[in-house]
């Protein structure tokens, strides 16, 4: 079973915007944070954006006019990594930064310092990806040339994810709760979404490889195998013994890279899908596997137990 992934559209911002490496435009903050006139900022959002390393920020609103710093104990979307003046580099007459710039920047001036601060490996595959806060146009204009680096998690989809914790203490495997449904985007895979709606992967299991294997990074094949026999049994769990073939699902899971290991990132998920015939992505499933779900169309490929990363 392939993954297919897909690349968020997102726009512009007020106070500042996250450049996201993996994705191919800004996400948005809007001047909804401003308070009164302007360009004059509310305290709580003045704080967010100014936040020192190791602050994390949150917001609930789609605008993210409630932006503010919260305990990284509690469920949070950013974690400020650093902080970095490019000043020297761009002087008060220099044209607010294109897109691909804003990446470049984040790319120079984000990466070097993560692992330092994580006191570890960044997972490369992982769920933990880097982000910059920059200032809008106006801000820029007036001569702002503070930056604020960070981490945070996006869905396959784009949508930013809840983490909770301190960075540096997370795991970073990029696995999902079972009884998780990401979304069917074209036919990849979009964000979390509600069983109930069409979907394409539907997760059913996590496991930890480094229970199995004790001596080091395994190889993928022998990984394959191990699932091969894990995947099957947690499957038979999740949906009482359910017949994945009548059913017209196919049986998957991930697999780590060296770097992922390396890095700490030991556990997988065990998911189930419905692949076109063409073997060109998903077709949607409506309902839980638990639900005796079947997918939404009849034409799928023959049920195996291939896995993918």
């Amino acid at each position: 079973m392939k993954t297919l992934t897909t690349r968020v559209v997102m726009a512009g911002v007020f106070l500042g915007a996250i450049i996201a490496l993996a994705l191919s435009v800004t996400f948005s903050w809007t001047s909804a944070l401003a308070g009164g006139e302007e360009g004059e900022l509310n305290e709580a959002a003045q704080q967010a954006f100014h936040s020192p390393p190791g602050s994390c920020l949150t917001w609930s609103a789609a605008d993210a006019s409630d932006a503010h710093v919260v305990p990284c104990t509690r469920p949070h979307l950013f974690e400020v990594t650093g902080s970095v003046d490019i000043g020297a580099q761009f002087t008060e007459d220099a044209p607010f930064p294109s897109l691909d710039q804003w990446q470049q920047i984040a790319q120079q001036k984000c990466n070097s310092d993560v692992r330092p601060y994580l006191g570890h490996a960044l997972d490369p595959y992982g769920k933990l990806t880097t982000n910059l806060l920059r200032p809008a146009a106006a801000q820029w204009a007036d001569g702002d040339r503070q930056l604020r680096c960070g981490l945070q998690w996006a869905g396959p989809g784009g949508t930013l994810q809840p983490t909770t914790g301190a960075a540096k203490d997370q795991d970073q495997s990029p696995v999902w709760e079972p009884g998780t449904c990401l979304a069917l985007a074209g036919k990849g895979v979009g964000d979390p979404v509600g069983c109930g709606r069409p979907h394409s992967y539907e997760i059913i299991a996590t496991l930890d490889l480094a229970g199995e294997f004790k001596d080091g990074y395994p190889k993928q094949d022998d990984q394959k195998s191990w699932l091969d026999t894990e995947c099957t049994k947690a499957a038979k769990d999740y949906t009482g013994g359910a017949d994945l073939g009548e059913k017209k699902l196919t049986l998957g899971w991930d697999v780590r890279e060296q770097e992922s290991w390396d890095a700490g990132s030991t556990k997988v998920n065990c998911k189930v899908a419905a692949t076109l015939s063409d073997g060109s992505g998903f077709q949607a499933v409506t309902g839980s596997v638990k639900a005796q779900s079947t997918p939404a169309s009849s034409q799928s490929a023959p049920p195996s137990s291939t896995g993918n990363r």
